[in-house]
């Protein structure tokens, strides 16, 4: 019988970043081994799979070098995990893509189907459950977690345990004022899947969105004494808006945002739809997300880039 190689475990004494730990730990292995190691998704920080090599390692974490192949890799244009433990699953979700399928039954691949395919070919048995939704044309970071009963745990206290949950969008118009709070009443119909917003309370829950301007551009004409819009913009201009999340309410930024008179670019439902957009798409992307993990009760970060399309709206 052929014995298996044990995997290796390393102890971190000071901090370093994981690449020049080890290299000075696997016996002077060159940094091309090494990238290789992370590309396949062999090296643990803790019992976290970890496959960037400027992470920041801490006294006292435990790196382990799994002896084999490690996981099987997830490839797919629309999806790409940024984190992975034996609890949780963070993924980076493409615009176009449905967290969950709409209908019970529906063969329409989503984030979920992509994920549950992931997760049976480590293990048949593996299930993989949705913690929070983004809409299909919503780009960023998604959390499932790898049991029922997480999942449960982390729905029922989801506001309690997350920290911070940072959207980027782009918006039509100047948004006045360039900082504030929008805080209304939303109500669901559920029959057309349309939000409406109060701004008193007439028994819908109430939504509160922190937001700050970061930038300005007017991208089809610089001339200034064209038609308001609603929100005090002018026609042409766009908003790049960056958004704290008090309250998670179902399209809470793109109702916020209309009622505001600057409906995100490219809205078909709240706003003017892709015939006014410059990109072909929801100008709304889930940049940051920070929340206590709910094992090891530690906060745990993560931050994904704003979309270059959006970013060139702003040249």
């Amino acid at each position: 019988m052929i014995k298996r190689k044990a995997d290796t475990v390393l102890k971190v004494s000071e901090p370093a970043p994981l690449m020049e730990f080890l290299i000075a730990k696997m016996g002077g292995m060159a940094r091309s081994s090494v990238k290789q190691l992370l590309g396949q998704r062999r090296v643990k920080v803790g019992n976290a799979i970890q496959t960037r090599h400027d992470f920041a390692l801490k006294a006292g974490d435990v790196v382990t070098v799994s002896s084999g192949r490690g996981n099987s890799q997830l490839t797919h244009p629309k999806l790409r995990i940024v984190y992975e433990d034996d609890d949780l699953i963070v993924v980076n979700k493409q615009p176009g893509l449905l967290t969950v399928a709409a209908t019970p039954g529906s063969s329409e691949t989503t984030a979920y189907s992509i994920l549950r395919a992931y997760v049976k070919k480590q293990n048949a048995r593996a299930g993989i459950y949705v913690v929070h939704r983004l809409d299909r044309e919503t780009s960023g970071l998604l959390v499932f977690a790898r049991s029922e009963e997480l999942q449960h745990y982390m729905r029922q206290y989801w506001r309690e345990l997350v920290t911070e949950r940072t959207y980027i969008a782009v918006a039509e118009g100047v948004l006045e004022p360039r900082e504030g709070k929008i805080t209304t009443w939303l109500t669901e119909d559920k029959r057309n899947a349309v939000v409406y917003s109060s701004p008193v309370d007439d028994g819908g829950d109430i939504a509160i969105t922190n937001y700050k301007v970061l930038k300005i551009t007017n991208h089809k004409s610089q001339i200034t004494n064209t038609p308001p819009l609603l929100g005090g913009g002018r026609e042409g201009a766009y908003s790049l808006v960056e958004l704290h999340l008090e309250t998670g309410r179902t399209n809470q930024i793109r109702v916020h945002l209309a009622s505001k008179g600057c409906p995100v670019v490219g809205d078909r439902k709240y706003g003017h739809g892709n015939e006014t957009s410059p990109i072909d798409r929801l100008c709304l992307h889930a940049k940051v997300l920070a929340f206590i993990h709910p094992v090891t009760e530690k906060t745990v970060r993560f931050e994904s880039p704003v979309p270059k399309e959006f970013n060139r709206l702003f040249l």
